[in-house]
């Protein structure tokens, strides 16, 4: 068997994928190492058997060291978005770093159509795309699309008020759950070959705000209208709930990317990774029901 090296093994992604190539692909925990900044968060994973790494991407050395006997190597993005450009500097270190310690496979995940994007994070994707096939090394690109989990954080306080304020339009977009990107990445960890190939993971349909408003209204019983403002009035709205320039610059930017129809498009990736068909948004917010309504 290949040894697995998956990064951000304490975040949630991380986490879920480490999850899957355990339960879902029945990879021995042996072959599995689980790589993070802080491995004091890594014990739960520890203690099933998986080797455990610390991965420092603001130190390529660290990450040389982590990376040294590992066949196959997941790099999952950093969540360094506060200063621009530290983030692709840090997965551009992760990429060299690869490169000297003879990785055999390198995959990376990504976003949907980087290279027109509006996401104020896309530059990033982009550089890190283009720096994985610069590296030469044999690579599978996942591009994920948006979380469904993204409406878990502000929907419990939107159905409090009965009132979704966004600036995406009638713009579509394929959300699906973080579980199933997990399922995707943890699938070309334990069968996928190194194809040189870029997948991009989404739901089983691109929808508009007032589709998953409807969604969420049938899955919680609470009435949700959508109300469309321009993205200076959503910027001074998410500012204003206390969430730093930077956030709101991001969350304005993706509903930009929205309304271009820059996010819309269904594919069929995630079957053909996993075999399985991707959760649908109206179940997703069923299940997630609780947490909706906060």
């Amino acid at each position: 068997m290949s040894k697995i090296l998956v990064t951000g093994a304490a975040g949630q992604l991380g986490k879920a994928v480490i999850q899957h190539l355990l339960e879902t692909y029945k990879v021995p925990a042996s072959d599995i190492v689980a790589a993070s900044r802080d491995t004091s968060k890594l014990a739960e994973l520890a203690a099933k058997g998986v080797e455990t790494r610390k991965a420092d991407f603001d130190d390529e050395t660290s990450l040389t060291a982590a990376f040294s006997g590992i066949d196959k190597l997941l790099i999952i993005s950093t969540d360094a978005l506060a200063v621009p450009g530290q983030r692709l500097k840090q997965h551009t270190s992760a990429v060299n770093a690869a490169a000297k310690a003879g990785v055999k496979h390198v995959l990376y995940t990504s976003m949907p159509n980087p290279d027109k994007s509006l996401v104020t994070f896309a530059p990033d994707h982009l550089g890190t795309e283009q720096a994985v096939k610069a590296s030469g090394l044999p690579y599978t690109i996942i591009r994920n699309a948006w979380y469904n989990d993204n409406y878990l954080h502000a929907m419990p306080h939107n159905l409090q008020t009965g009132q979704w304020f966004t600036s995406s339009g009638t713009g579509k977009v394929p959300n699906i759950s973080r579980d199933d990107c997990a399922r995707a990445a943890a699938a070309a960890l334990a069968k996928g070959k190194a194809e040189n190939k870029t997948y991009t993971i989404t739901g089983p349909q691109s929808l508009n705000a007032d589709e998953v408003a409807a969604l969420i209204t049938a899955a919680t019983g609470k009435p949700l209208a959508v109300v469309q403002i321009n993205d200076e009035q959503l910027k001074q709205g998410i500012e204003g709930a206390g969430l730093p320039g930077f956030v709101a610059d991001m969350l304005v930017s993706a509903d930009a990317n929205i309304r271009a129809g820059n996010f819309d498009g269904v594919t069929n990736d995630y079957e053909t990774l996993t075999g399985e068909k991707p959760q649908s948004p109206a179940d997703y917010f069923k299940a997630n029901k609780a947490a909706l309504i906060g």
